[in-house]
């Protein structure tokens, strides 16, 4: 739902103008954004840039360089015209990690002329970062755009660290900026000084090649940005929004992750009400038998959906296997499996059956298999092992997502694709991985840098798993698996990936998984450190969930319940890690009485965790 309060329009003729500098400022006057048309003395660029924060210098001169076909767009910038617009707006997401959404902007239009093109640059400033876009509008003799080359290089005041990793599920890495990976993904964090972060990234990535990040040697602090490919594109087109989100800390920036949202459009689904999200099984055994207990056991234990992994239509990477028929790859189960005869009995438990497609199946098959899946109950898909990164990738992705719509199905995207919030046009879009998830086995360490750079883009379908062995030999401990739930937020949440339900006991601290929501009214980051130190508040409805990771040093926090309603009692309870507890899991409840004046002070070892539940007090 939309909300728009405010919008004014101005526009300023200024032709022929080469070399002023143009002031953007966020609504609430903190962050400024200096742009200039035309490059740096020395440089052919389309136009430069600075941004500051609070009157401090987040990137010096930066630049622009476009290159059409095998021509750069530099050698003659004009400025025709500026357009402003003020618009104070809001919106509501039922799938995300705040419900009520402020969207409040100013925006700059420079219109330009470059050489003999027009190419119009815009720009919007809001209180949570700046992003900037450029458009090609129609003109005469030209109807289609061929961008062989899109740069912008960053400068900073110093050479700051930042958490780089190289793809989508590598290993993070805390170095400086003349270190980051060639190819760094996105999000970038970027440590600018103890006051203040910085993030780049893109929104409203649609039918365009990516962009990434390498290390730049052109002189001073810099890196740059780079798209992987061409892009091909018929008149009028506006790229992607490239973002700088910026925040007091890297938590700071988490709960304004709502940004990347608020740069694209609006929801393209009228009736929203049949997407639903949830907490999710996965069925392995690929058997009738085993899927029936997968089935009883999601209804026994809060969950809302099984979903049928590799392996039911046949060897997934078999280019003759067909996902329009149950056929089950012999390598994976003995069988046998009758689909429609599970469909039909979780119906009447009231839970959803999700199917696992490889996209060498869903590229052949897609438009097939939509109301195929759909006569048979299916609920939705989830993409496996998606092409990413060309302009061919990433549109047929989008465009899979909107037939999905068309047949009501819900999607989950894996393996390598990393959101710029084309889920809040097609909220059917519920999760994707692009995130090193529990299939990995990370650290709590690596786990806690996740928690602030990976999911500043959006939803992250991490595969919690909880009573497999590598739980206590690599990851962690059993208190933050828990926890996981409530910090790495995915509103169609895996748990259990590696249990069974033959496997999974009945230990007491099981309902908080049974209980925690998956989408959220509110969120606090109550402490962000990444690689140390993460607890997150999230509410829904009259109850808070909190999750806390730690790392590798033991240590103590204060745990300040100022978030709550003021004059009102809750009864919280502790999910905590205690080797004394005898239970496979060594997780120990406890109950008591808070209220928003009240601070518990948590001691916590290495690669421990907690989980609480907070509700009102009666409930």
């Amino acid at each position: 739902m939309e909300r728009l309060l405010l919008t004014i329009f101005a526009t300023l003729c200024i032709c022929g103008c080469t070399s002023r500098n143009i002031n953007l400022h966020s609504p609430d006057n903190k962050i400024r954004f200096e742009v200039r048309p035309g490059g740096l003395k020395g440089e052919n660029s389309v136009a430069s840039f600075t941004l500051s924060s609070e009157g401090r210098t987040l990137l010096r001169p930066s630049s622009i360089f476009i290159r059409m076909g095998g021509s750069e767009l530099n050698s003659k910038v004009n400025l025709i015209r500026i357009d402003t617009r003020r618009v104070r707006s809001s919106w509501t997401n039922r799938f995300g990690e705040k419900k009520d959404v402020p969207d409040n902007y100013n925006e700059l239009t420079l219109y330009l002329r470059c050489d003999s093109l027009n190419i119009d640059l815009v720009c919007r400033a809001y209180n949570e970062g700046v992003a900037i876009a450029y458009e090609i509008p129609e003109q005469n003799e030209i109807d289609k755009a061929i961008i062989s080359q899109e740069n912008i290089i960053f400068r900073f005041p110093g050479n700051h660290m930042s958490w780089s990793a190289p793809r989508a599920q590598a290993a993070y890495r805390h170095v400086s900026l003349d270190k980051i990976d060639k190819g760094c993904e996105r999000p970038l964090l970027i440590e600018s000084d103890s006051s203040g972060v910085l993030a780049l990234t893109e929104a409203s990535l649609v039918d365009y090649p990516r962009m990434k990040f390498d290390p730049d040697s052109s002189g001073g602090y810099s890196i740059k940005s780079r798209l992987d490919g061409p892009a091909e594109k018929t008149l009028p087109f506006r790229s992607p929004w490239r973002v700088m989100m910026t925040g007091r800390n890297p938590g700071d920036l988490l709960e304004k992750n709502y940004l990347i949202l608020n740069l694209n459009d609006s929801s393209a689904i009228q009736d929203e009400s049949w997407i639903k999200p949830g907490k999710v099984i996965r069925e392995v055994t690929l058997t009738t038998e085993g899927a029936i207990s997968a089935v009883d056991f999601a209804s026994a234990y809060g969950l809302q959906y099984v979903e049928f992994d590799a392996g039911w239509y046949g060897p997934e990477n078999d280019e003759k296997s067909d996902a329009g028929s149950v056929n089950v790859d012999p390598a994976r189960s003995k069988g046998p499996l009758d689909l429609k005869k599970v469909i039909g009995y979780a119906s009447t438990k009231n839970i959803g059956i999700l199917l696992y497609v490889n996209r060498k199946a869903l590229e052949k098959q897609i438009d097939s298999l939509l109301p195929l899946y759909d006569s048979w109950g299916v609920k939705g898909i989830k993409f496996g092992f998606v092409r990413v990164g060309s302009q061919q990738a990433t549109s047929w992705l989008h465009e899979s997502v909107k037939k999905a719509a068309e047949y009501n199905m819900i999607v989950d995207v894996h393996d390598e694709y990393r959101p710029t919030g084309f889920s809040r046009t097609w909220p059917n879009f519920l999760t994707q991985e692009g995130i090193r998830g529990d299939e990995e086995s990370p650290s709590n360490s690596h786990t806690l840098t996740t928690m602030f750079t990976r999911m500043l883009a959006g939803a992250g379908d991490n595969t919690v798993c909880y009573y497999n062995d590598r739980v206590e030999k690599k990851m962690g401990s059993h208190a933050s698996q828990l926890a996981k739930a409530v910090c790495i937020f995915s509103p169609l949440q895996f748990l259990y990936w590696y249990d069974r339900p033959s496997n999974i006991g009945n230990e007491p601290e099981l309902e908080f998984f049974a209980h925690v929501p998956t989408v959220w009214d509110e969120t606090k980051v109550l402490q962000a450190k990444p690689g140390e130190c993460g607890i997150i508040a999230r509410k829904k409805g009259d109850e808070w969930f909190i999750g806390g990771i730690n790392g590798e040093a033991p240590q103590s926090v204060d745990l300040q319940f100022g978030f709550l309603d003021n004059g009102k009692k809750y009864i919280a309870k502790f999910y905590t890690d205690d080797p004394a507890v005898d239970t496979r899991t060594h997780v120990r409840t406890d109950s008591l009485q808070v209220d928003n004046t009240f601070t518990y002070r948590l001691s916590f070892n290495a690669n421990n965790g907690f989980a609480i539940h907070v509700k009102p007090r009666g409930n």
